[in-house]
């Protein structure tokens, strides 16, 4: 007897989204076996919902209503449910679905119900976001739905979703449709409702009404005590509740068993239990109704695979319950504004109240962090340490940043990315209104991965982290130190608006090594005009230098001090001014720095200051006014000039055009059937033979010198006379990179002979270096025109994705290593900066009289590769060495190409479920 196949659960359309009121459903493929949960979720509408979803007054949805719900095939019917809370106790409170119109048609209805308790906090937009990806992938091009014209919060759902809407009004009902093609309208609205939702998901952690502290110990020292102590000794402005069940009361507040005995509401739940209890006590936060847990325990994913299964199911029980973690094994989160004042760390330190955001992934460093922003005076707004990043990532928090008023800097110490690509995004996004500061561990690497390409060896640990940063306009520094000297400078001072610096200072020798510094940086030491120099002239003494730096001499006084800075600050020629001051026996520094401040506060914020105090008693507090002017100061003046120098890049950054993807004329499609037929029945990874990799280019539009492969002499000469001579004739292998390495390579060949020769001379050196049985026969060439040698990398990155590399080729580019990377997809502007990043630019602009390359076809080769790794991500690794580039208007060719292919997923891995 025939029986009927139930359809395939498709698991991996399960997801946990985030709702506009920062809270957490789970969403999911509807199951059969959900019927009772649905057929309570119809009963608990009230009327009004039940008659705006069946344009109907209706007391009841029917049960076959309910199971013509549950029962569906994933493909031409697919429905979606909002969950929350986990099984037996899991509900449904909300759902939604489309049914493809006839069966075959690329268009399909949808519907949605939402529970009315939960209406009006986005989850009807999720699930539409959700419906569409599902349907695009089984080939429906077009929504369609009917809305009552009084239902405005359905209306208005679809009209926010970003798709190109269309709607038709007939007796009080919207027909409406709209093709659901990802676009940039659809992908900037989903954006928008992100970054509400995050904002609004974090301000929990940061401006709790309430916090409960789990674990708080009556025994000082103790991390839970600590904590407590920290809370309330800091001033926090809302309620605290120790949570310890074997005390009566902690330094004197009321005690409670467990966060249920609690009477009242409780926004923030500080979890600092032994892990193995973190799991029950995160259950009965979600009963109380908790939205945010900072889990300082340790003894999870970092303590090897027990940890990390306690740590899932953590996140998997908050998530079920809409509630978000930070941690764990973290040291807690702050927010020095007074209105909160909040300290839920076991820092001793409280810094000062200011404008930038501080995250640490790093607890330990943490505590260094907080006490190094205190003697700085560098005031934060809020700080986070991040600990495992189970659930709140940098991500989330950069965007909680970009959204909060208090914060104008954001500062990171990362170890690790989880999601990179989002963090470039991000990044690119918020960098333009605030700037990133970055310190990220793990530059180096006991060596590099191994790799089979040119590209692939040179990629090594710390480059995708560079470009990345690069791209996004991160300021990335070396050290904490630096980390603090720019956040300092950004905190305080305007961005530059140029690169243009004067120095002003009481001892030659100082100025020297400042002005030495920022030669060395890149900024611009200008010599100072007439007019600034006669208006220094007036007062200073005849032994002052008057050039840039301007050295005032050791007698300079305050006064001195205030009025040169007023000539340099009106000079519209200098951008940026370093204050260098060392204590001689006459003037004190108490008073330079008042006369500083009371100049800088006359002239304005329009110019950018630095100070360097150089003295073991540091900056004087008369840097600062009390009303906003703050002037940061610099133990060394080679601080302060790579500071300013970070600085000023960025604000190049800022300045620099968005740039644009251009579209170009390619043969995807030929490329696609040499890609498929190439990989056909291949397992593993597979090199394109010479001709196939040509072809590949080709179809791309990227000029290739003509190339076919020959198996035996005879066939080589057959070939170079087609070609037409000289030629070159180089071994053909997949597997020996170096070519050159073992005289593989036959230049500049003119006849029969010759070709012959070449064939035979290629043999016996690959014989004498033993590897003669990789050899696969040789190829045959044109010779390209002399020009400049470039080179033109892909390889992939298994976080980042795809990194593309550009320098100088030939065989010295593993020796000589002048390359730039950058993270795919490339931009105009990027690959107009990728070329100008290398040392060795000026050779491509014609150096001491050389023919100068043609650049412009340089950086569309750059396009056309990222378009080409865009349409065909089965390559993994890609040399395009060397790349002629010859004189302007006569374009660029590719000698030499090698590309790796491996299969990939081209979607989401079908996962088998009940």
């Amino acid at each position: 007897m025939a029986t009927t196949r139930r359809p395939r659960y498709p698991a991996e359309y399960e997801s946990d989204v985030l709702l506009k009121d920062g809270s957490t459903v789970h969403l999911r493929p509807v199951r059969p076996q959900d019927e009772a949960a649905m057929r309570s979720l119809f009963a608990r509408l009230s009327p009004r919902s039940l008659y705006l979803r069946s344009h109907h007054q209706a007391r009841r949805v029917s049960p076959e209503e309910v199971r013509r719900f549950t029962h569906v095939d994933y493909e031409d019917a697919f429905g979606l449910v909002a969950t929350l809370g986990e099984p037996p106790r899991e509900r449904i409170v909300a759902c939604g679905m489309y049914n493809r119109l006839d069966g075959r048609s690329d268009r399909a209805e949808i519907a949605f119900t939402v529970e009315d308790s939960h209406q009006g906090r986005g989850i009807a937009s999720q699930l539409l976001d959700q419906l569409a990806i599902t349907a695009r992938d089984h080939g429906v091009a077009v929504f369609e739905a009917d809305v009552l014209g009084e239902n405005e919060s359905m209306m208005e759902v679809f009209k926010e979703s970003g798709f190109p809407l269309q709607s038709r009004l007939t007796y009080g009902t919207f027909h409406v449709a709209f093709p659901i093609s990802e676009t940039a309208e659809a992908e900037r609205k989903a954006a928008e409702r992100e970054v509400v939702a995050e904002a609004n998901s974090l301000r929990v952690f940061f401006q709790p009404r309430s916090v409960a502290v789990i674990g708080a110990s009556r025994q000082r020292g103790t991390i839970g005590a600590e904590i407590f102590h920290n809370i309330l000794g800091d001033g926090f402005t809302g309620v605290v509740y120790p949570i310890n069940p074997r005390a009566d009361a902690v330094a004197a507040v009321k005690a409670y068993a467990s966060v249920l005995d609690v009477p009242d509401e409780i926004d923030l739940a500080i979890v600092a239990v032994p892990a193995e209890s973190v799991l029950d006590v995160a259950g009965e936060c979600a009963r109380k109704g908790v939205r945010g847990l900072v889990v300082i325990s340790a003894g999870f994913r970092e303590t090897g695979p027990q940890g990390a299964e306690r740590e899932a199911a953590l996140l998997a029980r908050a998530r079920q319950y809409g509630m978000r973690i930070i941690g764990p094994n973290c040291m807690g989160v702050l927010n020095a504004a007074p209105s909160v004042s909040l300290n839920a760390t076991f820092s001793p330190v409280f810094p000062p109240f200011g404008n930038v955001g501080l995250l640490s992934q790093s607890g330990a460093l943490g505590l260094a962090l907080l006490d190094y922003a205190r003697r700085l005076n560098i005031g934060l707004s809020t700080f986070v340490s991040v600990g495992n990043k189970a659930d709140v990532s940098g991500n989330d928090l950069i965007q909680y940043w970009e959204q909060d008023p208090a914060t104008g800097v954001i500062l990171l110490y990362l170890e690790s990315f989880g999601n990179p690509r989002k963090f470039a995004r991000l990044a690119r996004r918020i960098s333009g209104r605030k700037p990133i500061v970055a310190v990220k561990s793990g530059r180096t690497a006991a060596g590099s991965r191994a790799a089979a390409s040119h590209t692939g060896a040179l990629a090594t640990a710390d480059v995708a982290s560079e470009a990345l940063f690069r791209q996004a306009g991160v300021i990335r520094v070396d050290t904490l130190e630096q980390l603090f000297d720019v956040a300092s400078l950004l905190a305080h001072q305007p961005i530059p608006r140029g690169r243009r610096v004067a120095i002003l200072t009481n001892a030659g020798g100082p100025g020297i090594m400042a002005a030495d510094a920022c030669e060395a940086y890149g900024l611009e030491v200008i010599p100072l005009p007439d007019a600034t120099v006669a208006a220094l002239r007036e007062f200073l003494p005849p032994e002052a230098g008057l050039s840039n730096p301007t050295d005032m001499i050791a007698s300079a006084s305050a006064g001195d001090y205030g009025r040169a800075l007023r000539i340099l600050l009106q000079d519209e020629g200098i951008d940026s001014v370093i204050i260098i001051f060392i204590p001689p026996l006459v003037t004190g520094a108490e008073a330079v720095a008042a006369a500083i401040r009371d100049a800088a506060t006359e002239m304005g914020r329009e110019k950018t200051l630095l100070t360097c105090f150089m003295s073991a008693r540091g900056a004087p507090p008369e840097l600062s006014a009390g009303d906003g002017c703050t002037l940061p100061s610099y133990a060394f003046p080679e601080s302060a000039a790579l500071a300013l120098a970070k600085v000023c890049e960025h604000g190049e950054w800022r300045k620099r055009p968005q740039g644009s993807i251009p579209l170009l004329a390619v043969d995807a499609e030929t490329g696609r059937g040499l890609v498929d037929t190439a990989l056909a029945g291949a397992r593993g990874g597979i090199w394109l033979d010479p001709q196939r990799a040509a072809d590949l280019l080709r179809a791309y539009g990227i000029r290739s010198a003509r190339i076919t492969a020959a198996r035996t002499p005879a066939e080589a000469v057959a070939v170079a006379e087609a070609i037409g001579y000289p030629v070159a004739v180089k071994l053909a292998s997949s597997t020996i990179t170096h070519k050159s390495d073992i005289g593989g390579v036959v230049l500049g060949v003119h006849n029969k002979r010759g070709v012959r020769d070449a064939c035979r001379r290629i043999r016996e050196r690959v014989q004498a270096a033993g590897r003669l049985d990789e050899m696969e026969g040789v190829v045959v060439q044109e010779m390209v025109p002399e020009g400049i040698e470039a080179i033109v990398g892909v390889t992939q990155d298994p976080l980042f994705g795809p990194l593309m590399m550009f320098g100088l080729g030939g065989t010295f580019v593993e020796l000589l290593k002048d390359v730039a990377f950058r993270i795919h997809s490339l931009t105009d502007v990027d690959a107009r900066e990728m070329v100008r990043a290398i040392k060795s630019y000026p050779l491509l602009e014609g150096w001491r009289g050389a023919d100068p390359g043609d650049i412009a076809a340089l950086e569309e080769i750059l396009l056309r590769v990222s378009r080409l790794v865009e349409d065909i991500p089965e390559i993994a690794e890609m040399d395009l060495n060397p790349v002629k580039v010859l004189r302007p208007g006569e374009g660029c060719a590719v000698v030499d190409v090698r590309v790796l292919l491996r299969s990939v997923l081209r979607s989401p891995p079908p996962v088998d479920g009940s």
